[in-house]
């Protein structure tokens, strides 16, 4: 088959060439800005590998794809795999009930059950719920363990543009919205924050009345805080308003983080589609591979095998697709 041009190296980009390679296909990746990093949406990722979690708001493909992104990351990078905790405020404890009836696998806790996962959150929050098959992993880390493994086995990142020869698939996030019309951009924005007297093993969510909030331990003391998801394709700097969510969101689960370091505030604009679904879409020549939403780390592996299935068949192909 003809050699294989991939536009974007993000997360969707990096697993697309992954796939690829591992069945022999050759391969270059082009990117502009050179690889990755705050320029693209898969840097500021929380990096929660929460199927179970997510499909309180998404659907099926996210549960299902998601559940099958676990074992793939855990082959290219360093995953943690010790669960994710759900917690509301006493005045919100009616949002535990809701959460767990539109959710998957997860254990009830109460007060004492919490602080025994997390002793740092002592028994603050009456009821919880504990997804233990769930994990999480560090995205930058992920980006750049990606990025070398490639490198070893000869594909590195191009700035310039690729070979008119070659079969093109597109994973260049908001920027193909020039040919993928009904994309639009959902931002987020997110924090990055140390602290020395709190511990956490895993994320931690925190239900609340108008957004997601989460709170994901990197290693070190760091912690990141997000995110808030805004119907807007308007870039710029974190608000005050957002912001001042997202810290107040840590200050309850713990005061001690009200002594933390701000060490960054990041935005993105994450690309979705009308449903909020990816799709891989053959259109012109072009293999497009976009819409990952808030879903990048969970449904970027499932798209990337669908793409590999699509170009260098195996002979136990699925014929499952992601949408």
């Amino acid at each position: 088959m003809a050699p294989v041009a991939i536009l974007g190296a993000g997360v969707a980009g990096l697993c697309v060439a992954t796939e690829l390679v591992d069945r022999g296909v050759e391969v270059s990746l082009h990117d502009p800005a050179g690889g990755p990093g705050a320029h693209g949406c898969s840097w500021w990722a929380g990096g929660m590998l929460a199927p179970f979690c997510e499909y309180e708001n998404a659907e099926e493909p996210v549960l299902i794809n998601g559940q099958m992104a676990l074992a793939w990351w855990a082959d290219k990078t360093t995953v943690t795999r010790k669960g994710t905790l759900v917690v509301a405020q006493p005045r919100d404890r009616r949002d535990i009930a809701r959460f767990a009836a539109r959710t998957e696998g997860c254990e009830p806790l109460d007060a004492n059950a919490i602080a025994s996962l997390e002793p740092d959150l002592g028994t603050r929050f009456p009821a919880g719920l504990y997804f233990a098959s769930e994990a999480h992993l560090n995205p930058r880390q992920a980006l750049d363990d990606l990025t070398a493994a490639l490198r070893k086995r000869g594909v590195s990142i191009q700035t310039d543009a690729p070979s008119k020869s070659a079969q093109i698939i597109d994973c260049r996030g908001l920027a193909a919205s020039d040919t993928l019309p009904d994309l639009r951009g959902v931002r987020g924005e997110m924090a990055i924050i140390r602290s020395s007297d709190v511990t956490f093993s895993r994320p931690v969510r925190l239900l609340h009345a108008r957004i997601p909030l989460y709170v994901v331990p990197r290693g070190d003391g760091v912690f990141m805080l997000g995110a808030t998801m805004i119907e807007s394709a308007a870039r710029g700097a974190v608000t005050v308003r957002s912001a001042l969510e997202l810290l107040s969101a840590a200050y309850a689960l713990n005061p001690a983080f009200g002594e933390a370091e701000i060490l960054e505030f990041g935005t993105d604009l994450r690309p979705a589609f009308p449903d909020n679904l990816p799709r891989v879409i053959a259109l012109d020549g072009v293999v497009h591979v976009n819409g990952l939403y808030r879903h990048g780390y969970l449904m970027a592996p499932a798209l990337a095998r669908q793409v590999a299935e699509m170009l260098a068949p195996t002979k136990e192909a699925s014929h499952e697709t992601c949408h």
